[in-house]
């Protein structure tokens, strides 16, 4: 089977690709720009084609080009303005050009679409698109989740942020809601068994083996961590204003935090198991909740390569730079400064024991960030004089 991905660069694309290609299978990436996939370590055994969803030539050239079978649709806009209308728009040129270019399937990843319950715009979103794909002549499966758990995952983030640089946690009552999570190495098994002509094209809710409050969730990546969290009941905060705190308390884009905090409302639970008739749980069952916080904690300050990671739920090299929490970005600010092996051994001289517990870490975080900040914009005035 030969294989088209989008969204390779992301996230969950990531570890699909390096899932496919470990396995032998034929990918074709397709990007906005192709180049900056060579910092993946698969990129040397996939063939990367520019794409841009937003327009429609450009999906028809490089879906025409390419004789694929299945395409991954793992693109989406959140935390850019205006990314419903272009999240939309964008399904629809892709759906067509997969069409006309004989591709039999498409396979989506989405969110849950709770019954009865007025959608946030994410999830509202995240449910247009999957409806947009569904154009005549080629097969869809959608499949909806609700938070991903992995180190890298932006759910995941956020919650290792909060819960690191908080000593007591603010219980919205909207944290009442209940959520089922799944880990991101799941989430990958399904999407590879979805692609099988044996699974009839629909929609399917894919989720881990338990229902929690998301407040739950919230204290089992605190004891995953071994930190020690006061929860404090509060009013119910508005989610918008939820997520534009949040959004400046911790590193995560602003637009994207204040995006997923106010799909927090919604109730994120499997309302159907229709999956289970057509592709069996992975060897070893589902991913719980507290073996995939523990398993995302792992290896944090030397994060590996994507394909080289002993384990999914672990951090990569090519997560987004904001990802690792504050242990990683110290790590990197320290390498930076002293070169590799000079921080090495600073660490093995108990200087990393003391810069990454809590709670120097988020000091010593959010000061580091100040100061490249101020370097930066002293820099820019000194260069500014200079070309006068």
């Amino acid at each position: 089977m030969k294989v088209f991905v989008t969204g390779a660069s992301g996230y969950i694309g990531s570890r699909l690709v390096a899932s496919l290609v470990t396995d032998g299978a034929e990918v074709v990436v397709g990007s906005r720009t192709p180049d900056r996939l060579r910092t993946f370590d698969w990129h040397d055994s996939v063939t990367t084609v520019r794409l841009d969803v937003t327009d429609a030539d450009s999906c028809r050239d490089a879906l025409g080009a390419s004789s694929v079978d299945v395409a991954y649709y793992l693109v989406h806009a959140i935390g850019e303005s205006g990314y419903r209308r272009t999240d939309l728009d964008s399904a629809r040129h892709f759906a067509e050009a997969a069409r006309d270019a004989g591709v039999g399937r498409i396979v989506y990843l989405g969110g849950f679409v709770p019954e009865g319950e007025e959608l946030s715009e994410h999830l509202a979103s995240r449910a247009e698109v999957g409806e947009a794909l569904q154009v005549d002549g080629i097969e869809v499966v959608w499949l909806r989740a609700a938070i991903v758990i992995g180190a890298g995952s932006t759910s995941f983030e956020m919650m290792r942020y909060l819960a690191d640089r908080l000593p007591v946690l603010p219980l919205p009552t909207w944290l009442d809601k209940p959520v089922q999570p799944i880990a991101v190495d799941d989430v990958v098994y399904y999407l590879r068994a979805t692609a099988d002509e044996s699974v009839p094209a629909g929609a399917y809710d894919i989720a881990g083996p338990e229902v929690l409050p998301y407040r739950d969730l919230v204290f089992a990546y605190v004891r995953a961590a071994r930190l020690h969290r006061l929860g404090v009941p509060t009013p119910p905060v508005p989610t918008k204003l939820a997520g534009f705190v949040i959004g400046r308390l911790i590193p995560v884009p602003g637009l994207l935090a204040d995006d997923l905090v106010q799909s927090l409302v919604n109730s994120m639970t499997a309302s159907e198991k229709r999956i289970e008739r057509y592709v069996p749980d992975p060897d070893g069952g589902l991913t719980g909740v507290d073996d995939a916080m523990r398993r995302s904690l792992l290896g944090a300050g030397h994060p590996r390569s994507v394909s080289r990671n002993p384990d999914s739920l672990r951090l990569a090299d090519s997560d987004a730079e904001w990802t690792g929490g504050d242990v990683r970005t110290i790590r990197r600010y320290g390498a930076d400064l002293f070169g590799e092996d000079g921080w090495k051994l600073m660490e093995s001289l108990g200087a990393g024991a003391v810069l990454y517990s809590w709670p120097i870490a988020p000091v010593v975080r959010t000061n580091l960030d100040v100061a490249a900040s101020v370097v930066g914009t002293v820099s820019a005035r000194v260069r500014s004089l200079l070309h006068r």
